[in-house]
């Protein structure tokens, strides 16, 4: 964020946010001390290959198992982890020589090696995976020597040295079988190893006893367990069969904050959700009929219904507290959003020549409260006279059609998105054209806004960078390509008897188990 500061940053967004670490009803030794930990997910995870894009499911459980060059500090500093320092930068920003610690190793015994550094940060782009945008950026890369490698960028790139929080995996390990080593074995040299997974049931690690950081895991296992029913995830912690649930619904808040043995713990999140419109194909490739279903409902309620107490209103692409920060126009941008009026819809959608049997086909992923934004929507073009089709689709099925460009798959998708506490990462993957088709499928294809998104990328000038994004996102907001819609905060419910229990604002590298300032234990 260059010169932005990052700590002033945390004490607006809450100096903790919330962690999915937790106590634990398992395994006690002789004298009774608790050291396994149990977890109740909200879903799933269905890999767990870095390479490959991680949810969040995937990241509360991978991110266990996985090292980083780099990670972050109780804020969004980032500290060494596998490097030895903070990276040598020349060459105007774009030449970072990393040197990495000689004494790193896989759970495999391997040695983590520059070669595997430069592996993790070059197969996202060459494999095509959904990450390729974020390593795009680099031109070359050259081994110095077994743990030193220099990374040569085409341009600058501000959110660089951020990026190096990706985690490191063993080349020789996943080349052998990428299939198996994101499903039965993946391999890496975090403090937790992998031990067993059954999809939709549990996920199962272990304290890896040969782990080379500072400081050995005080937990002995971990066993994480999806639990998609959010009243059953609030039974799991009240009866002391889980020791943390991540996620408190709004509409169970009460239940578990008059617990007397358990902890909600929420704070601001970096992360963005919206309602997104094919700017390609249909109707809503007009920007009048994008504006029309503005007018046929409100965002305001419709939050306030579904989301809050557990998130709040957001007005941009850009996190409220990561905006203010940046001294963005936050307070501009709230008044852009309409207020019902359905009068004035039908004009605009009469303008637009919308035919009358149009129906709007509207994609969800598994996920009540995106849902209830999506079912909002339909309602208010059902009563501007239009019929819609809200279609509820597991995460494959969605990511399949949501990103086509085509009419015929979607008019209007209800997503989010959650990673680095950089506008980058928001503007680009959601709205640059290289982000069609694998992270966004809005097709918003104006030229000053393409060219506002890529320069901002390329300079390391946090002035010239705020201007860009500003007219950029307004002129997004303007054109009604994002309706944004809300913010969770980060929210975990615990057992009070874990003890040194951390939470970060960057949601997906939760649960923080172990961190050059924690180490989670059971009371």
């Amino acid at each position: 964020m260059g010169n932005i500061d990052r700590r002033a940053f945390l004490a607006t967004a809450g100096a903790s946010v919330s962690l999915t670490v937790a106590g634990c009803t398992g395994t006690d030794d002789g004298a009774g001390e608790r050291t396994t930990l149990n977890v109740g997910q909200a879903l799933s995870p269905v890999h767990f290959d870095p390479i490959e894009q991680f949810s969040n499911p995937d990241a509360i459980v991978g991110n266990r198992i996985y090292s980083s060059v780099y990670t972050y500090t109780e804020g969004y500093d980032v500290e060494p982890e596998l490097a030895t320092a903070a990276p040598e930068i020349e060459r105007d920003n774009t030449r970072y020589t990393i040197e990495l610690r000689d004494d790193a190793q896989f759970h495999n015994g391997d040695p983590v090696t520059a070669e595997d550094v430069e592996y993790s940060i070059t197969a996202p782009v060459e494999e095509g995976t959904p990450l390729a945008s974020l390593f795009s950026p680099i031109e070359t890369t050259e081994l110095i020597d077994e743990n030193t490698i220099q990374v040569d960028l085409e341009n600058p790139f501000a959110m660089f040295e951020e990026v190096l929080t990706h985690h490191v995996v063993p080349k020789d390990v996943r080349e052998a079988d990428p299939e198996a080593f994101g499903t039965s074995d993946p391999i890496g040299s975090g403090p937790f190893q992998f031990v067993d997974w059954e999809e939709g049931n549990f996920v199962e690690l272990e304290r890896w006893d040969d782990y080379w950081g500072d400081e050995l895991p005080a937990l002995e296992r971990v066993r994480f367990e999806p639990i998609d029913e959010s009243t059953t995830r609030i039974t799991e912690i009240e009866t002391g069969a889980k020791d943390v649930i991540e996620t408190v619904p709004p509409q169970l808040w009460s239940t578990v904050d008059e617990m007397d043995d358990t902890t909600i713990y929420d704070s601001p999140s970096v992360g963005y959700f919206y309602v997104a419109f094919n700017c390609n194909e249909g109707p809503t490739a007009d920007a009048r009929v994008r504006e029309a279903i503005d007018y046929t409902f409100s965002m305001d309620q419709a939050v306030e219904r579904y989301i809050e107490p557990a998130g709040e209103r957001q007005h941009s692409p850009i996190p409220t507290d990561l905006a203010e920060e940046w001294d963005m126009p936050v307070d501009e941008w709230a008044e852009i959003p309409h207020e019902p009026d359905l009068d004035r819809a039908q004009e605009l959608f009469d303008e637009a020549d919308v035919p009358d049997d149009w129906t709007a086909t509207i994609l969800v992923p598994p996920d009540d409260n995106r849902e209830e934004i999506g079912l909002t929507i339909a309602n208010g073009l059902q009563e501007a006279g239009y019929d819609a089709n809200v279609e509820r689709l597991e995460w494959g099925s969605l990511l399949d059609r949501a990103y086509t460009g085509n009419a015929d798959d979607y008019n209007i998708y209800v997503l989010g998105w959650i990673r680095y506490a950089d506008p980058d990462d928001f503007m680009y993957n959601l709205f640059h054209e290289e982000a069609e088709e694998v992270n966004q499928g809005v097709y918003y294809r104006d030229p000053d806004v393409q060219e506002q998104i890529a320069q901002a990328r390329e300079t390391v000038d946090v002035d010239q960078r705020r201007e860009l994004y500003i007219d950029a996102i307004t002129t997004l907001l303007e054109e009604r390509v994002h309706l944004p819609s809300y913010n969770y905060y980060n929210v975990y419910a615990a057992k009070n008897y874990v003890q040194e229990f951390e939470t970060h604002p960057i949601g997906p590298v939760n649960p923080r188990l172990l961190t050059s300032y924690n180490n989670v234990t059971l009371d």
